[in-house]
């Protein structure tokens, strides 16, 4: 078995191949002043691989997948294994208009014609319960990063009170407050638009707090740059920032700072600064445990 890398996440894709005791090499992307992407893979290729590679600003790197998969197989990989630990193209799980595409089944029916098996960390999933629903053939393994955030928030901050932006976030919340016998709460949101919406506090005490907002991702951050001046407004001490996915899109790191938010932590299952938690030992736990 050999684990193969992109530059774009070669950090955590040799930190991956470390913890499965894995060879790690790279694959090479070119692109074209037009856009296309000639793909280099390393030769030659055993017959298991695990790919890593996490599938933010996907577009390019849905094409790239294909282009890699189909290599390897020819040159014959008879297993394959995507460890992606963000998963794109998983909200829209529903046509809301006529003539919309469902992409997360379109785009998990790709993924299961190129991969034995994938795994990914917190999918954002609402109207499924199980990732295998997305993904229809071969494994599909969901992991939480919630179990290390919890471990995280117990070395950093002292008897934190925990708030999820939103209904979506509450899983996630209730999953890292509940074991830790923290205190947590649930906003509620009004979505105006893709950069613009209204969320309302429940009726808490939050006078001199320390709050963490948590969820499992964070795009453009207006959810929580709204919940967190209402926390402002509300006396909070502090309020710091822990999601699983920073996405982190038009500079929203800086307008959450600005909004009042001390610290911003995340996994790295995106690459940015505020990576503080390595998935390396969840991913290589799933990996170990998938059918032979």
């Amino acid at each position: 078995m050999m684990l193969l890398g992109c530059h774009d996440y070669e950090a955590q894709g040799r930190r991956l191949a470390d913890a499965l005791g894995l060879p790690f090499a790279l694959v090479e992307i070119h692109r074209f002043p037009d856009g296309e992407s000639k793909v280099t893979l390393p030769a030659p290729l055993p017959e298991q691989v695990v790919l890593c590679r996490s599938l933010d600003q996907p577009n390019d790197k849905l094409v790239e997948l294909m282009l890699i998969a189909r290599t390897a197989r020819a040159m014959g990989a008879r297993r394959i294994i995507l460890v992606a630990p963000y998963l794109c193209y998983m909200r829209q799980d529903i046509a809301f208009h006529a003539g919309e595409a469902v992409s997360q089944k379109v785009v998990g029916a790709f993924l299961a014609e190129l991969f034995d098996a994938v795994i990914t960390v917190d999918p954002h999933l609402h109207r499924i319960e199980r990732l295998e629903q997305a993904i229809p053939r071969g494994e599909a393994v969901a992991l939480t990063a919630a179990p290390a955030m919890i471990e995280f928030l117990a070395q950093h901050v002292q008897a934190p009170m925990l708030i999820g932006p939103d209904a979506e976030s509450e899983q996630w919340v209730r999953a890292m407050a509940e074991p830790a016998g923290l205190d947590y709460a649930v906003a509620t949101k009004e979505r105006l638009g893709d950069r613009s919406v209204r969320t309302k506090l429940p009726e808490r005490d939050y006078q001199d707090r320390t709050i963490v907002l948590v969820d499992d991702m964070a795009s453009t951050g207006r959810t929580l740059i709204a919940v967190a001046s209402q926390l402002k407004f509300r006396g909070a001490a502090a309020i710091h920032c822990l999601v699983t996915h920073a996405l982190f899109a038009d500079n929203a790191t800086h307008q959450l700072h600005e909004a009042g938010i001390e610290q911003i932590w995340s996994t790295d299952s995106i690459s940015h600064p505020s990576n503080v938690i390595h998935l390396a030992p969840l991913l290589a736990d799933a990996v170990r445990g998938l059918k032979s």
